[in-house]
């Protein structure tokens, strides 16, 4: 599963951009929705959804290299942690797969804690389920209610 961000310029476009990038694996994409920046919170608000894929020749590995492919075409530039981006694509989970490497661990980190990416994917696969930690939709409940309020759907958007 792939979660998707982005806050600077046509944040839809750049949605659509990664999400017209990964039509030949692309399973199910959740709706649009619109959240406040977490970290750095001086900064425009989101516009986030997540994405199921699928394509038996790739791993865990390739799917970090698209996802960077298409940061790369967005034009990303990483200058702050947490910081404003055009495009977002952050590989949350891919089967079973655990990694502790740095350059991608898996589940990615924080999912658990986070509405942004538990309320889109509950969207797509009510059966999801952050490998390690439990089913989303128990996690979700636990989390604070001003972090679940704070992811608004976007109906009037889509990809």
């Amino acid at each position: 599963m792939l979660s998707l961000g982005s806050n600077l310029g046509d944040r839809l476009a750049y949605l659509r951009l990664a999400v017209d990038g990964l039509r030949d694996s692309l399973v199910a994409v959740s709706s649009v929705y619109e959240t406040a920046p977490w970290g750095v919170t001086d900064q425009p608000d989101f516009l986030n959804a997540v994405c199921i894929v699928a394509d038996p020749a790739r791993d865990h590995w390739a799917w970090l290299r698209a996802g960077q492919d298409l940061e790369r075409e967005a034009e990303r530039i990483r200058e702050q942690r947490w910081g404003p981006r055009t495009l977002d694509v952050d590989v949350v989970s891919v089967d079973d797969v655990r990694s502790a490497d740095p350059e991608l661990r898996l589940p990615h980190p924080g999912t658990a804690e986070r509405a942004t990416v538990l309320i889109p994917w509950l969207e797509i696969d009510p059966e999801a389920e952050v490998p390690g930690v439990g089913r989303a939709d128990a996690l979700l409940p636990a989390l604070p209610a001003a972090d679940r309020d704070g992811v608004h759907k976007r109906p009037d958007l889509s990809l």
